[in-house]
């Protein structure tokens, strides 16, 4: 399987799939640029590729998280071709470096229709990837549900991608601490769950799971993290997904501090 946690590219591409290794792990996320921008990068190309190669060498997996500012359903037309020209961006950089994909937190609103945001979040998908012909996906992540039901079920993702103009460009990302925090699943429910995962289709398309306990208890829809062993999802609950075969060759991201180390999650496979 494919662990990793989340690196810095503070020292470049290259070296953030190198510190990946460093560590024991043969997967690893990285911001494509500043977490706190939604502007358009002039990135090192030669490094990105380094990186891809680096990567080829050493079997590494990777994704790219877009920046805190992405919005896929934003509040006004100047922000929109931002995050559009953005997202562009976020993909030339994840093509260039050899990753899987850039993940996305699905969309929500709380000042329109929730209908009309749906509108406007596959509208601004369609916009992002009109002109796409990289390999590169845009991965869709589930909510935990804080201020807004929406993105929360497996079935509005499935829905969202279909009904795109594009979407064999678009995968998955599945955060356990966010399906716990809304209360999709309980850690009791996996196997119904999973279930449904399966005849949805979703697990086709899933292409991560950000591997994160939760410091709260399940439905309360607090979307706080917490390291592997400390949260209130028991190393039981954590083993039942690590054991699905859905699940086998996706890439396991470690969203926590960083002194936690990947080995963790390779003993909860034992």
């Amino acid at each position: 399987m494919f662990f990793g946690s989340h690196v810095s590219i503070r020292n470049g591409y290259l070296q953030a799939a190198k510190t990946a290794l460093d560590l024991g792990a043969n997967a690893f996320q990285y911001f494509p640029k500043n977490p706190r921008s939604i502007g358009v990068k002039n990135f090192d190309l030669e490094d990105a590729k380094d990186c891809a190669t680096f990567c080829s060498e050493h079997n590494i997996a990777s994704v790219a998280h877009s920046p805190y500012p992405t919005k896929l359903i934003p509040d006004n037309k100047d922000l929109e071709q931002q995050i559009i020209y953005s997202l562009q961006n976020d993909l030339e950089i994840v093509e260039a470096c050899g990753s899987i994909g850039v993940v996305v937190h699905f969309g929500t609103t709380t000042k329109t229709d929730p209908l009309e945001g749906y509108k406007k979040m596959i509208d601004v998908l369609n916009q992002v990837l009109t002109n796409w012909s990289g390999t590169a996906k845009i991965l869709l992540e589930n909510n935990a549900g804080a201020g807004s039901d929406m993105g929360i079920t497996l079935e509005e993702m499935v829905q969202v991608r279909s009904l795109t103009d594009f979407p064999d460009q678009i995968g998955f990302c599945f955060d356990t601490c966010h399906a716990f925090a809304s209360g999709i699943w309980t850690g009791e429910n996996w196997s119904l769950l999973e279930k449904k995962a399966i005849e949805l289709n979703y697990f086709n398309e899933l292409k991560a799971v950000h591997f994160n306990n939760s410091k709260y208890s399940t439905g309360q829809r607090k979307d706080r993290h917490a390291n592997l062993i400390d949260g209130h999802i028991t190393p039981s609950q954590l083993q039942e997904v690590l054991s699905t075969s859905s699940l086998s060759e996706i890439p396991f991201i470690l969203e926590t501090p960083k002194d936690e180390s990947t080995n963790i999650a390779r003993k909860l496979c034992l």
